[in-house]
């Protein structure tokens, strides 16, 4: 027990960590591109969906095949970390040569195009890691007690984030990317996340008793795959629908013509969603006591469609808090429920390429979405004479209808295959 509750401290060290960069850094970065290096809509759409394809690439064809011949799962985690730690930083110094500005905002697209190649290492080697330390009746509480502690992190780098934007309200809009303050601290927190993972265990199928290592490599997958295929399109469907709108969100609150918030501002709103994490990672584990993985990631979707129907129809800020609340709980329920439902229909001796296609459901509805759905329709509807105000609100419907779509689609997964329950 003192083995398992040290590697918890481990895993759930690196979680904050990377939730906080996460938080510090991304959600800021998209209006840095759209309002101080002047990107179009679609254009600040490409700093995630260009690297994110990359990932997806790397993990499905290289570091997945690698994962599952060696069983490595830390050392690509420390490696990915590190990697993308130096190459941050030379996105940044890298990023101030060009005098255009909009010049800069495609070499910060290339330079994170790059450093994915690296980083990817990390996604894939996390994923199949959880899987390899913990059984499948725990993973839902494991995964939902990382979103809760994450949200923590994710919380304090949300809020130094908002403060470090403008050089607490000294400097200008932007200031805290374009002097490389940000970029330094997500660094050097890249860094510092690999210490804990030191000391968690390799991970591999090795970690696992004698027969579920023989019940997962002869587990006849076949079975499953038809299902699994349509699992996949299902979560691509979710995913692309709840992820299209991550970049515009904090775009549409920025708008002269709408709320107008400022970076401070804008850390609570982001914020809610993270104190909802926190509450949802506590809340999941009871909630697996009266529901299965698959019935909790219908009601994480549904969740997700009310949520984006709430920032369409929002008209005061009340409504923003309320919606992106609702938003951090669905996060935290579709994770949770969608991982479960996957590392119980993916083999043990599968799980770097299986799980690199299911990272892939999600790391590709971060860009592909946003760039080729939703940025282009805010675009032309602007060009069309359309108030910004009204292609963004559109935006949203949009995404909703494809998480719906999505739904759809999970539901038909669940029925071809009536006994995996």
């Amino acid at each position: 027990m003192l083995k398992i509750n040290k590697t918890f401290f481990n895993i759930s060290s690196f979680q904050v960590l990377a939730m906080f960069r996460r938080g510090l850094f991304y959600s800021y970065l998209s209006i840095y591109m759209k309002f101080f290096l002047g990107l179009s809509v679609t254009e600040t759409t490409l700093f995630v969906t260009i690297p994110m394809l990359i990932s997806v690439l790397f993990q499905t064809f290289v570091w997945g095949k690698i994962s599952d011949r060696y069983q490595s799962r830390r050392s690509l985690i420390i490696i990915g970390e590190f990697s993308a730690a130096v190459g941050t930083f030379f996105v940044w110094f890298f990023h101030t040569l060009p005098d255009n500005h909009h010049t800069a905002g495609y070499v910060i697209i290339i330079g994170f195009s790059i450093v994915e190649i690296f980083w990817s290492m990390s996604n894939v080697g996390w994923t199949a890691l959880i899987s390899d330390l913990y059984p499948a009746h725990k993973r839902v509480g494991i995964q939902g007690k990382l979103s809760s502690i994450g949200s923590i992190g994710r919380i304090s780098g949300v809020w130094i984030g908002g403060l470090a934007y403008d050089g607490l309200a000294r400097y200008y809009e932007g200031w805290g990317f374009h002097n490389g303050l940000l970029f330094f601290i997500a660094s050097g927190v890249m860094v510092l996340s690999t210490i804990p993972m030191f000391f968690v265990p390799e991970g591999g199928i090795g970690l696992q008793s004698g027969t579920e290592i023989i019940s997962g490599s002869k587990k006849n997958f076949s079975l499953y795959l038809k299902p699994f295929v349509f699992f996949l399109i299902a979560m691509l469907f979710i995913n692309f629908g709840r992820n299209s709108v991550a970049v515009i969100k904090t775009q549409y609150l920025f708008l002269n013509q709408g709320f107008n918030v400022s970076s401070q501002i804008l850390s609570y709103i982001v914020n809610m969603q993270s104190a909802a994490m926190f509450i949802g990672g506590i809340i999941i584990v009871r909630l697996t006591r009266w529901f299965k993985d698959r019935i909790l990631l219908i009601i994480g979707t549904i969740l997700a469609v009310v949520y984006l129907i709430g920032f369409a129809l929002s008209r005061n800020l009340i409504t923003i808090y309320i919606s992106n609340f609702l938003a951090g709980f669905s996060d935290v329920i579709i994770l949770a429920g969608s991982y479960s439902y996957a590392a119980r229909l993916i083999p043990a001796t599968h799980r770097g390429r299986q799980f690199a296609l299911y990272n892939a459901t999600f790391f590709l509805s971060w860009g592909i979405a946003g760039t080729f759905i939703v940025g282009p329709v805010i675009d032309l509807l602007i060009k069309g004479g359309q108030s910004q105000i009204f292609a963004y609100k559109f935006s949203f419907i949009i995404a909703a209808i494809l998480v719906t779509a999505g739904m759809i689609i999970l539901l038909y997964a669940y029925r071809l295959n009536k006994n995996f329950k």
